[in-house]
Protein backbone atom coordinates (compact mmCIF):
# COMPACT_ATOMS: atom_id res chain seq x y z
CA UNK A 1 0.00 0.00 0.00
CA UNK A 2 1.45 3.21 -0.97
CA UNK A 3 2.71 5.22 1.88
CA UNK A 4 0.38 8.83 1.58
CA UNK A 5 2.29 12.18 1.19
CA UNK A 6 2.54 14.35 4.14
CA UNK A 7 0.57 17.64 3.68
CA UNK A 8 2.38 20.57 3.98
CA UNK A 9 1.83 22.37 7.04
CA UNK A 10 1.85 26.47 7.18
CA UNK A 11 0.28 28.75 4.64
CA UNK A 12 1.56 29.12 0.73
CA UNK A 13 3.76 32.40 1.90
CA UNK A 14 5.82 33.49 -1.69
CA UNK A 15 8.88 36.21 -1.18
CA UNK A 16 12.65 36.07 -0.22
CA UNK A 17 13.58 37.02 3.07
CA UNK A 18 17.12 38.61 3.25
CA UNK A 19 18.36 36.84 6.71
CA UNK A 20 21.12 37.69 8.77
CA UNK A 21 22.33 34.33 9.87
CA UNK A 22 24.13 34.00 13.49
CA UNK A 23 27.00 31.40 14.06
CA UNK A 24 26.58 28.21 15.42
CA UNK A 25 23.81 27.24 13.39
CA UNK A 26 23.92 25.14 9.73
CA UNK A 27 21.79 27.60 6.95
CA UNK A 28 19.49 24.67 6.90
CA UNK A 29 18.33 25.25 10.35
CA UNK A 30 18.47 28.78 10.22
CA UNK A 31 16.33 28.29 7.54
CA UNK A 32 13.71 26.28 9.01
CA UNK A 33 13.37 28.33 12.23
CA UNK A 34 12.72 31.14 9.83
CA UNK A 35 9.65 29.11 7.55
CA UNK A 36 8.43 28.37 10.97
CA UNK A 37 8.34 32.17 12.16
CA UNK A 38 6.57 32.65 8.97
CA UNK A 39 4.52 29.93 9.29
CA UNK A 40 5.14 29.14 5.62
CA UNK A 41 4.61 25.79 3.82
CA UNK A 42 7.86 25.35 1.57
CA UNK A 43 11.40 27.21 1.75
CA UNK A 44 15.06 26.83 0.30
CA UNK A 45 18.15 28.93 0.69
CA UNK A 46 20.39 30.25 -1.84
CA UNK A 47 23.85 29.01 -1.28
CA UNK A 48 24.72 27.66 2.66
CA UNK A 49 26.95 29.34 5.17
CA UNK A 50 29.47 27.19 7.40
CA UNK A 51 28.02 27.07 10.79
CA UNK A 52 30.74 29.42 12.20
CA UNK A 53 29.54 31.90 9.23
CA UNK A 54 27.62 35.02 9.98
CA UNK A 55 25.86 37.11 7.53
CA UNK A 56 23.43 37.29 4.35
CA UNK A 57 21.70 34.10 3.56
CA UNK A 58 18.82 34.98 1.04
CA UNK A 59 15.76 32.62 1.80
CA UNK A 60 13.05 31.87 -0.68
CA UNK A 61 9.58 31.18 0.24
CA UNK A 62 7.22 29.12 -1.66
CA UNK A 63 6.87 30.14 -5.59
CA UNK A 64 9.93 32.37 -4.82
CA UNK A 65 12.25 29.12 -4.65
CA UNK A 66 12.02 28.72 -8.29
CA UNK A 67 14.23 31.91 -8.15
CA UNK A 68 16.93 30.52 -5.98
CA UNK A 69 19.32 29.65 -8.96
CA UNK A 70 19.63 32.97 -9.74
CA UNK A 71 21.48 33.72 -6.66
CA UNK A 72 23.26 31.00 -6.24
CA UNK A 73 25.29 31.82 -9.32
CA UNK A 74 25.62 35.45 -8.50
CA UNK A 75 28.70 37.35 -6.95
CA UNK A 76 29.18 37.35 -3.45
CA UNK A 77 31.22 39.91 -0.53
CA UNK A 78 32.55 38.73 2.64
CA UNK A 79 34.32 39.88 5.12
CA UNK A 80 36.71 37.80 6.86
CA UNK A 81 39.46 37.52 9.30
CA UNK A 82 42.61 34.66 8.39
CA UNK A 83 44.68 33.86 11.58
CA UNK A 84 48.42 33.38 9.92
CA UNK A 85 50.76 31.00 12.27
CA UNK A 86 48.30 28.16 12.49
CA UNK A 87 47.11 25.58 10.02
CA UNK A 88 43.84 23.51 11.18
CA UNK A 89 42.64 19.89 9.67
CA UNK A 90 39.43 21.44 8.40
CA UNK A 91 40.81 25.27 7.27
CA UNK A 92 38.61 27.18 9.30
CA UNK A 93 38.75 27.79 14.04
CA UNK A 94 36.28 24.37 14.35
CA UNK A 95 39.26 21.77 13.18
CA UNK A 96 42.33 21.20 15.63
CA UNK A 97 45.51 22.90 15.36
CA UNK A 98 47.89 20.55 13.18
CA UNK A 99 50.74 22.86 12.40
CA UNK A 100 51.97 26.07 14.48
CA UNK A 101 55.15 28.99 12.92
CA UNK A 102 56.52 31.25 15.15
CA UNK A 103 57.80 33.41 11.64
CA UNK A 104 56.41 36.71 11.84
CA UNK A 105 55.45 38.33 8.53
CA UNK A 106 54.41 42.20 7.65
CA UNK A 107 51.63 43.80 6.08
CA UNK A 108 53.73 44.25 2.91
CA UNK A 109 54.52 40.94 2.39
CA UNK A 110 50.46 39.54 2.97
CA UNK A 111 49.74 42.45 0.31
CA UNK A 112 52.10 41.36 -2.43
CA UNK A 113 50.88 37.53 -1.48
CA UNK A 114 47.06 37.88 -2.07
CA UNK A 115 48.36 39.45 -5.97
CA UNK A 116 47.99 35.99 -6.98
CA UNK A 117 44.83 35.65 -5.61
CA UNK A 118 43.32 38.53 -7.33
CA UNK A 119 41.04 38.47 -10.94
CA UNK A 120 41.10 34.88 -12.49
CA UNK A 121 42.75 31.76 -11.28
CA UNK A 122 41.91 28.54 -10.48
CA UNK A 123 41.24 27.11 -6.96
CA UNK A 124 41.10 23.98 -5.80
CA UNK A 125 37.95 23.76 -3.23
CA UNK A 126 39.03 22.39 0.36
CA UNK A 127 38.81 19.06 1.21
CA UNK A 128 36.02 20.39 4.18
CA UNK A 129 33.22 21.64 1.67
CA UNK A 130 30.03 19.79 0.37
CA UNK A 131 30.81 19.24 -3.66
CA UNK A 132 30.32 15.89 -3.83
CA UNK A 133 32.81 12.83 -5.16
CA UNK A 134 30.96 9.99 -6.16
CA UNK A 135 27.47 11.40 -4.44
CA UNK A 136 29.51 11.81 -1.30
CA UNK A 137 30.07 15.27 -0.10
CA UNK A 138 33.25 15.65 0.73
CA UNK A 139 33.43 17.05 3.91
CA UNK A 140 32.24 13.55 5.01
CA UNK A 141 35.28 11.45 3.29
CA UNK A 142 37.28 14.47 5.06
CA UNK A 143 35.98 13.20 8.64
CA UNK A 144 36.98 9.87 7.72
CA UNK A 145 40.47 11.16 7.09
CA UNK A 146 40.15 10.10 3.35
CA UNK A 147 41.47 12.95 0.88
CA UNK A 148 40.20 12.27 -2.50
CA UNK A 149 42.19 14.36 -5.49
CA UNK A 150 39.69 17.94 -6.31
CA UNK A 151 39.66 19.49 -9.54
CA UNK A 152 40.45 23.33 -9.60
CA UNK A 153 37.65 25.72 -10.36
CA UNK A 154 37.84 28.75 -12.03
CA UNK A 155 37.14 31.34 -10.17
CA UNK A 156 37.12 35.50 -9.99
CA UNK A 157 38.20 38.01 -7.48
CA UNK A 158 37.00 41.52 -8.24
CA UNK A 159 38.28 43.13 -4.92
CA UNK A 160 40.43 42.25 -2.23
CA UNK A 161 41.08 44.83 0.40
CA UNK A 162 43.16 44.32 3.50
CA UNK A 163 40.98 45.81 6.31
CA UNK A 164 43.86 45.27 9.19
CA UNK A 165 46.63 43.19 10.60
CA UNK A 166 47.38 43.03 13.92
CA UNK A 167 51.19 40.85 13.19
CA UNK A 168 48.48 37.54 13.72
CA UNK A 169 45.23 37.55 12.60
CA UNK A 170 44.44 39.83 9.28
CA UNK A 171 40.98 41.19 8.25
CA UNK A 172 39.90 40.69 4.69
CA UNK A 173 37.00 42.37 2.71
CA UNK A 174 36.66 39.50 -0.72
CA UNK A 175 34.40 40.72 -3.72
CA UNK A 176 34.34 36.99 -5.41
CA UNK A 177 32.77 35.03 -7.76
CA UNK A 178 30.60 32.09 -6.87
CA UNK A 179 32.25 28.90 -6.06
CA UNK A 180 35.00 30.85 -4.41
CA UNK A 181 36.19 29.26 -1.12
CA UNK A 182 37.64 31.51 1.28
CA UNK A 183 38.93 28.55 4.09
CA UNK A 184 40.83 28.00 0.40
CA UNK A 185 42.01 31.47 0.37
CA UNK A 186 43.19 31.30 3.87
CA UNK A 187 44.92 28.17 3.55
CA UNK A 188 46.65 28.61 0.08
CA UNK A 189 47.74 32.43 1.66
CA UNK A 190 49.07 30.99 4.47
CA UNK A 191 50.90 28.24 2.49
CA UNK A 192 52.29 31.42 0.53
CA UNK A 193 53.61 33.21 2.92
CA UNK A 194 55.23 30.03 4.31
CA UNK A 195 53.48 29.67 7.76
CA UNK A 196 50.22 28.58 7.59
CA UNK A 197 46.84 30.11 7.86
CA UNK A 198 42.74 29.47 8.91
CA UNK A 199 39.88 31.11 8.80
CA UNK A 200 38.71 32.99 12.39
CA UNK A 201 35.63 34.49 11.39
CA UNK A 202 33.28 34.80 8.30
CA UNK A 203 30.89 37.45 7.17
CA UNK A 204 28.70 36.89 3.93
CA UNK A 205 28.39 40.92 3.35
CA UNK A 206 26.45 40.72 0.06
CA UNK A 207 24.83 38.14 -2.62
CA UNK A 208 24.75 39.87 -6.25
CA UNK A 209 23.10 43.43 -5.43
CA UNK A 210 21.90 42.83 -1.60
CA UNK A 211 23.12 43.66 1.05
CA UNK A 212 23.59 42.72 4.85
CA UNK A 213 21.92 46.41 5.85
CA UNK A 214 18.92 44.94 4.60
CA UNK A 215 18.68 41.80 6.73
CA UNK A 216 17.03 40.85 9.56
CA UNK A 217 17.92 38.24 12.39
CA UNK A 218 15.59 35.49 13.50
CA UNK A 219 15.85 37.21 17.07
CA UNK A 220 14.53 40.47 15.50
CA UNK A 221 11.90 38.20 13.59
CA UNK A 222 10.88 36.04 16.93
CA UNK A 223 10.60 39.21 19.01
CA UNK A 224 8.21 41.08 16.60
CA UNK A 225 4.21 39.90 17.86
CA UNK A 226 2.02 39.22 14.41
CA UNK A 227 2.43 37.26 11.62
CA UNK A 228 2.18 39.91 9.48
CA UNK A 229 4.81 42.22 10.92
CA UNK A 230 7.27 39.89 10.43
CA UNK A 231 6.02 38.66 6.79
CA UNK A 232 6.26 42.68 5.75
CA UNK A 233 10.15 41.77 5.67
CA UNK A 234 9.41 39.92 2.87
CA UNK A 235 10.46 40.74 -0.92
CA UNK A 236 9.13 40.07 -4.07
CA UNK A 237 10.92 38.33 -6.65
CA UNK A 238 11.19 41.46 -8.51
CA UNK A 239 12.87 43.42 -5.77
CA UNK A 240 15.16 40.72 -4.69
CA UNK A 241 16.70 40.19 -8.51
CA UNK A 242 17.80 43.79 -8.77
CA UNK A 243 21.44 42.60 -10.01
CA UNK A 244 19.67 41.50 -13.28
CA UNK A 245 18.43 45.14 -15.59
CA UNK A 246 15.05 45.81 -16.02
CA UNK A 247 13.14 45.70 -19.09
CA UNK A 248 9.75 47.28 -19.45
CA UNK A 249 7.60 45.43 -22.36
CA UNK A 250 4.13 46.49 -24.04
CA UNK A 251 1.18 45.18 -23.18
CA UNK A 252 1.29 42.74 -26.79
CA UNK A 253 4.56 42.13 -25.62
CA UNK A 254 4.14 40.74 -22.38
CA UNK A 255 1.33 38.57 -23.66
CA UNK A 256 3.48 37.14 -25.98
CA UNK A 257 6.02 36.44 -23.35
CA UNK A 258 4.50 34.85 -21.20
CA UNK A 259 3.22 32.43 -23.77
CA UNK A 260 6.35 31.26 -24.43
CA UNK A 261 7.45 33.63 -27.14
CA UNK A 262 10.19 35.61 -27.87
CA UNK A 263 9.20 39.43 -28.55
CA UNK A 264 11.05 42.43 -29.47
CA UNK A 265 11.79 45.15 -27.23
CA UNK A 266 13.13 48.51 -27.33
CA UNK A 267 16.34 49.40 -24.86
CA UNK A 268 17.83 46.34 -24.66
CA UNK A 269 21.16 45.67 -23.22
CA UNK A 270 23.67 43.61 -25.84
CA UNK A 271 23.11 40.08 -23.67
CA UNK A 272 22.29 38.67 -21.13
CA UNK A 273 19.38 38.25 -18.27
CA UNK A 274 16.90 40.59 -17.74
CA UNK A 275 13.94 41.10 -15.66
CA UNK A 276 10.78 41.26 -17.82
CA UNK A 277 7.67 43.64 -16.25
CA UNK A 278 4.72 45.38 -17.90
CA UNK A 279 2.96 48.30 -16.85
CA UNK A 280 -0.50 46.14 -16.41
CA UNK A 281 0.96 42.99 -14.61
CA UNK A 282 4.24 44.48 -12.74
CA UNK A 283 7.26 41.53 -12.39
CA UNK A 284 6.62 38.86 -15.34
CA UNK A 285 9.62 37.06 -14.79
CA UNK A 286 13.11 36.32 -16.18
CA UNK A 287 14.18 37.01 -20.04
CA UNK A 288 17.28 36.43 -22.08
CA UNK A 289 18.30 38.45 -24.58
CA UNK A 290 19.08 37.29 -28.10
CA UNK A 291 20.48 38.74 -31.13
CA UNK A 292 18.72 41.52 -33.14
CA UNK A 293 16.58 43.04 -29.81
CA UNK A 294 15.02 40.19 -29.17
CA UNK A 295 14.26 38.77 -25.71
CA UNK A 296 12.93 35.26 -25.17
CA UNK A 297 10.88 34.04 -21.78
CA UNK A 298 13.47 32.31 -19.24
CA UNK A 299 11.43 31.53 -15.98
CA UNK A 300 8.06 33.56 -15.90
CA UNK A 301 6.54 34.00 -13.07
CA UNK A 302 2.81 33.34 -13.73
CA UNK A 303 4.13 29.43 -14.28
CA UNK A 304 3.75 27.35 -11.12
CA UNK A 305 6.15 27.66 -8.51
Amino acid sequence: MARRRKRPTGDPVNGVLLLDKHAGVTSNEALQSARKLLNAQKAGHTGSLDPIATGLLPVCLGSATKWSGYFLGAPKCYATTVRLGETTETGDCEGPVVAISDRQVTRSEIEIALERFQGEFLQTPPMYSAIKVNGQPLYKLARQGIEVERESREVTVSRLTVLEFDGRDVSLEIECSAGFYVRALATDLGDALGVGGHVVSLRRLGVADLRIEQAITLDALERMETLSERREHLLHAGQALTHLPAVELSVDAAFYVCRGQAVRSANLPKSGQVRLYSDSAGFLGVGVVENGGVVAPERIESAAG
